[in-house]
C-alpha cells in the first residue's frame, strides 16, 4: 500500500516520558465530515519474533469495527500503550491514515533483546571483611548462572532458570504464559524450586535479624512446586489462582535457639491457595508518571502436619500517579496486610524489612501480623540526555541507551501491629509505633525497564543514610 506512510522514527525520549500521540482535532482533520470511521486494516511492523496474535489480543478494536472520531486519538494511544507495556519492545510508534471514512492503523515497534544470562557470584558472609577473615573463605562463595528468556516462542511466555552452586545451592525453574487461545485470555504459571542454605535468620532481637550459620550440613532446606491459572483481559487486567506445595526443613539447632521458629518442630509441609487480581492502568509499568495501580490478594495456608493452624492472609495496594505540568509529577501509594491465625510461626510473622519497607529503616526488621504503609513522592524531570549511541555496535536492540534523570522528594509512614509481649521479650521497639521518614533521591530511567535510584533518607529515629535501589519506589 504505497499511500501508507512509514512510521515516524522512534522518539529520542524513553516511552515513559512521551506525550500522547495524535489529537482528536488532528484526526478529525484527516477525516473531515465523519463522526464515525470504519477500521479497514490494523498492521504491525517490526515484530520479527513476536506473533501478531499476541499484539492483536491487547487491542479493544478490530477490522470492521466502527469507532467514534471524538475520542479516537485517546483510544488509539491507550492501545499503543498496552502494546508497549507488554515490555517486549523498546518503543512502539503509531500511525493512522483515513480514506473516505475508513482508517488504517499501523503500529511500528523495535523489539528488545530477549535472552539474558547473568552470572551469579556472591560471598556467603555478611560483608567482605567478614568473609576475608575466615580461613575457609574460598569455600564460602556462591556461583552459578541466572537465565531469563522473555518472549519465548514469540508468544510473550517467560522462562527463568537459576543454577547456583557453592556454599548455598539453588535449583529453580519458572514458566509463565500470560494467555492461550485466540483471545489470549487463559494462561498458565508453573514453578519448581529446591534451595539449600547454610545460614538462616532465626529470630528478631532489638529490631535486627539474628543469624545461625551451620558449619556442617545446611541450616535450611526448602522445596516447592507451583501451578496456577491466569485470567487475562489485557496487559492491564489480570487475575490469577495459584496452588503450591511447600516442604521446609531446618537444622535442629534452629529449633533449640528459637522453639517458635516452626512452632516446636524442625520441619513443615503445607499448601498455599492464592487468589489475586491486578488492575494496572499506569502509563508505563517500569517508571509510571500517570495512571493508577490496584492489586488485591487473598490466600489460605493449610498445613499438612498437626500442630500448625491454618493462616488466612488478606493484602491490598493502591497507587495513583499524576502529572502536575512543567516536568513535575506526583505519586502516592498505600498498602495493607492482615494475617489471621490462632498461632503463627516466626517466618510467617515478618512485616517490614522485606518486600515492604518504610524507607530509611533498611537496617531493621519489624514483625507483626498486621501492617499499613503510605508513601508519597514529588518528582521533577531534571535531565533528559535522549539516546546515547554506542558506535561500533550494529544491533539496534542494544546500540542506543535512553537516559532520563528525575529529582525526587518523598515521605513514608508505616505502622506494624505486633504482640506487645513478644516485642518486649526480644527487646523490639519498632512494632506498635508510627514509623516515618523523608528524603531526597535521584532516579535514572533507562532501557529494558531498568530504574536505578540513589536516596538520602532521614528516619523517625534521627538516623540518616544513603540507599541504592533498582525499582520505582511507589
Amino acid at each position: 500500500m504505497s499511500w501508507l506512510p512509514v512510521p515516524a522514527p522512534a522518539s529520542s525520549l524513553p516511552d515513559t516520558t512521551r506525550a500522547t500521540i495524535g489529537s482528536d482535532s488532528t484526526l478529525r482533520a484527516q477525516c473531515p465530515g465523519y463522526t464515525r470511521v470504519r477500521v479497514e486494516q490494523v498492521l504491525f511492523v517490526g515484530n520479527a519474533k513476536t506473533k501478531e496474535r499476541i499484539l492483536r489480543a491487547e487491542l479493544d478494536f478490530r477490522e470492521g469495527d466502527s469507532l467514534s472520531v471524538n475520542n479516537l486519538g485517546k483510544r488509539l494511544e491507550a492501545n499503543r500503550r498496552r502494546i508497549y507495556n507488554l515490555q517486549l519492545f523498546h518503543e512502539v510508534a503509531l500511525q493512522m491514515v483515513c480514506r473516505d471514512g475508513s482508517i488504517t492503523v499501523l503500529f511500528g515497534m523495535q523489539e528488545r533483546w530477549y535472552t539474558f544470562p547473568v552470572p551469579i557470584f556472591s560471598l556467603a558472609d555478611r560483608n567482605f571483611r567478614s568473609w576475608a577473615n575466615r580461613p575457609d573463605r574460598w569455600r564460602r562463595v556462591d556461583y552459578g548462572i541466572h537465565l531469563t528468556r522473555n518472549n519465548f516462542r514469540g508468544r510473550n511466555e517467560q522462562l527463568i532458570a537459576n543454577l547456583q552452586l557453592g556454599f548455598n545451592r539453588k535449583y529453580e525453574l519458572f514458566y509463565e504464559a500470560p494467555g492461550y487461545g485466540r483471545r489470549r485470555r487463559l494462561g498458565l504459571g508453573l514453578a519448581a524450586s529446591y534451595y539449600q542454605s547454610r545460614a538462616l535468620d532465626y529470630a528478631t532481637v532489638q529490631d535486627r535479624l539474628v543469624n545461625y550459620r551451620a558449619e556442617n550440613g545446611f541450616a535450611l532446606q526448602r522445596q516447592y512446586f507451583l501451578a496456577g491459572l491466569r485470567w487475562r483481559h489485557t496487559v492491564q487486567r489480570l487475575s490469577a489462582f495459584d496452588v503450591s506445595y511447600h516442604h521446609e526443613h531446618v537444622a535442629l539447632e534452629v529449633t533449640q535457639l528459637n522453639p517458635n521458629y516452626y512452632l516446636g518442630s524442625n520441619r513443615r509441609d503445607y499448601l498455599d491457595f492464592t487468589l489475586s487480581t491486578t488492575l494496572n492502568q499506569r502509563n508505563t509499568f517500569a517508571y509510571p508518571l500517570t495512571g493508577r495501580f490496584v492489586q488485591l490478594m487473598a490466600s489460605q495456608r493449610v498445613f499438612l502436619r498437626s500442630g500448625s493452624p491454618s493462616i488466612t492472609t488478606l493484602y491490598g495496594t493502591y497507587a495513583r500517579y499524576l502529572s502536575l505540568g512543567h516536568g513535575f509529577y506526583y505519586s502516592v501509594g498505600v498498602q495493607a496486610r492482615a494475617r489471621f491465625a490462632q498461632r503463627i510461626a516466626y517466618p510467617d510473622n515478618h512485616a517490614f524489612g522485606y518486600e515492604s519497607l518504610v524507607r530509611g529503616y533498611d537496617a531493621y526488621v519489624i514483625d507483626g501480623r498486621y501492617y499499613g504503609l503510605a508513601r508519597q513522592g514529588l518528582s521533577y524531570r531534571l535531565l533528559d540526555l535522549g539516546r546515547l549511541r554506542l558506535h561500533g555496535i550494529a544491533n539496534p536492540k542494544v546500540n542506543s541507551i535512553p537516559l532520563v534523570f528525575y529529582l525526587n522528594t518523598f515521605t513514608d509512614a508505616g505502622y506494624v501491629l505486633g504482640r506487645a509481649a513478644v516485642a518486649e521479650r526480644f527487646q523490639n521497639q519498632l512494632p506498635n509505633q508510627l514509623l516515618a521518614s523523608a528524603g531526597i533521591g535521584l532516579h535514572l530511567v533507562t532501557y529494558y525497564d531498568w530504574v536505578f535510584t540513589a536516596e538520602y533518607t532521614l528516619n523517625g529515629r534521627g538516623e540518616t543514610g544513603f540507599f541504592f535501589r533498582t525499582s520505582f519506589p511507589i
